[in-house]
């Protein structure tokens, strides 16, 4: 009544100096037994890309699953789940490791509901079917190679996410990050309450709409720094500082040396 393919893997100490490591990786379609109850000791990520079902958490009301969905199975935390009729269609990714502790900061592990619905299932879908390829395929690197896959596994679900930026809230920042105006501003550029602006950057990014802004600056000085010769101070304003020294300063704080130095370093 259904079909199944499961793999499953042992990494060593040193793998998990990778930050992530692959625990298992799968394929099942049909019809589907009920899972569970029951509580893992590892994430796992369960991608639905056909089919419906619902999905419990312990002391939790059953959740709707709607194809295409990711499942957030959570280490410790007992729960089931099961296709309705006539079956579905899922990926699975098990995984660990240090990382996980920032991919869950940053909001790449769900946004503590169980259930994500996703606009598209197929990247997601894709990258775990590359790292049962390698699985399958016996490299003698398999650890190595099925933990890297498992960050860009992360990374595409969470470009799916259907409620991914809504109202291009991160795509305007990025747009106008350069111009010398306040948070404040930017807030009222969007129409936005300062605080609901502050939530939502937060939500998407795991930081302030002020550190984000931030990033992007000191981003594109990087690459002025590294591809043009223009003045320090010069780029000091096209980034948004009018004052070049606080721009050297914080420059200096945030990467660890002055703007001069990193442009020597890439032109030497």
């Amino acid at each position: 009544m259904f079909r199944q393919w499961m793999h499953y893997l042992t990494p060593g100490p040193a793998h998990r100096g990778l930050g992530l490591v692959c625990l298992g990786v799968g394929h099942q379609d049909g019809r589907l037994p009920t899972v569970g109850p029951r509580t893992m000791q590892n994430h796992v990520a369960v991608v639905v890309t056909e089919g419906a079902g619902w999905f419990a958490e312990a002391g939790g009301a059953p959740v709707e699953v709607d194809a295409p969905a990711v499942l957030w199975l959570r280490p410790g935390v007992q729960h089931h789940y099961a296709p309705h009729e006539p079956g579905w269609t899922e990926w699975f990714v098990d995984f660990t490791g240090p990382a996980v502790t920032a991919y869950t900061e940053l909001g790449f592990l769900g946004d503590g509901r169980p259930v994500t619905p996703l606009a598209t299932a197929e990247p997601a879908a894709r990258a775990i079917g590359r790292i049962a390829q390698v699985c399958r395929g016996g490299s003698p690197y398999v650890e190595v190679e099925t933990s890297a896959i498992v960050h860009e596994v992360l990374v595409a679900l969470r470009h799916a996410r259907v409620d991914e930026d809504p109202g291009g809230v991160l795509e305007a920042l990025a747009r106008d990050a350069c111009l010398p105006i306040s948070v404040a501003e930017h807030a009222r550029r969007l129409g936005l309450p300062l605080a609901d602006l502050r939530r939502r950057v937060r939500r998407l990014t795991g930081c302030s709409p002020k550190d984000y802004v931030l990033t992007i600056r000191l981003n594109q000085a990087k690459d002025l720094l590294a591809g043009t010769d223009l003045p320090v101070a010069a780029i000091a304003r096209r980034v948004g500082y009018d004052d070049p020294a606080y721009f050297t300063r914080l420059f200096a704080r945030r990467t660890g040396q002055p703007p001069s130095e990193f442009r020597a370093q890439r032109f030497g």
